[in-house]
């Protein structure tokens, strides 16, 4: 097995919260200097910038999981990662028909620029990409494990969009790949809060909206090989493959 650093929840200049030095150049160049070898492109509500930092990255060797952090109808943050682009564009087109479509004139809630590898900007979204969507935390988890992809609801310590300040529970039958932790915690202080088992994987990262953030939290992925099976397999604690927090 070998290591590999991870951060799994960075945003682009899609996000309205993300600063606008958030393009695909910029961002892999970061991961590249944090010593990173996996990331996570996980823009509010909608995946349109993560091929094209998937196809810059490549380059340079690093393995671009692409998806989105969704936000439920009941306001849970969850990130979501597909290993084709035939499922990010079936999940792209889920969010635009079940997102909550709140106008957002003239950037009022922040920019939200699609962009190509040179920067140009392709489109920009004119609805609040963060609204929630009409889809329920079980019904996205569902449709996302249909499309063959990853589910991990994001940061569950943070007082806001986190499974248990919104929920307070894990609902019944919700399947997860892991769970998303972030901020100035432990492993060891969220396992003891939360009551899990040890059998539930969580990963550390860094919610990055500004360049210096990326790779400031990560998690270390003991694999094989980069792929997207093995990362879910670390995921799950599958055939050996595993995920510590140091």
């Amino acid at each position: 097995m070998q290591k590999f650093r991870a951060d799994l929840h960075i945003h682009t200049v899609l996000s309205p919260c993300a600063d606008l030095e958030m393009t695909p150049q910029q961002i892999v160049e970061q991961a590249q200097k944090a010593g990173l070898h996996i990331i996570g492109i996980t823009d509010h509500n909608s995946t349109r910038n993560a091929k094209v930092i998937r196809n810059l990255a490549q380059k340079s060797g690093i393995l671009v999981l692409t998806g989105a952090e969704v936000t439920t109808k009941e306001e849970v943050h969850c990130l979501v990662f597909f290993d084709n682009d035939q499922a990010l564009d079936n999940f792209q087109q889920y969010l635009e028909e079940n997102i909550s479509r709140i106008p957002n004139p003239d950037g009022h809630f922040g920019y939200q620029p699609v962009v190509d590898a040179e920067e140009n900007v392709i489109e920009l979204v004119p609805y609040y990409l963060t609204s929630a969507l009409k889809k329920g935390i079980s019904s996205v988890q569902r449709y996302v494990h249909e499309l063959g992809g990853i589910f991990i609801p994001a940061h569950v310590n943070r007082p806001m969009n986190g499974l248990f300040s919104h929920l307070g529970f894990i609902p019944k039958n919700l399947e997860f790949d892991a769970m998303g932790i972030t901020g100035k915690t432990t492993e060891k202080h969220v396992r003891k809060h939360y009551v899990l088992e040890n059998k539930i994987s969580l990963i550390y990262n860094s919610d990055a909206h500004f360049l210096e953030q990326i790779g400031s939290a990560f998690s270390v992925f003991n694999l094989s090989e980069l792929s997207f099976s093995e990362v879910k397999m670390a995921l799950n604690q599958q055939d050996g493959r595993f995920v510590e927090l140091l």
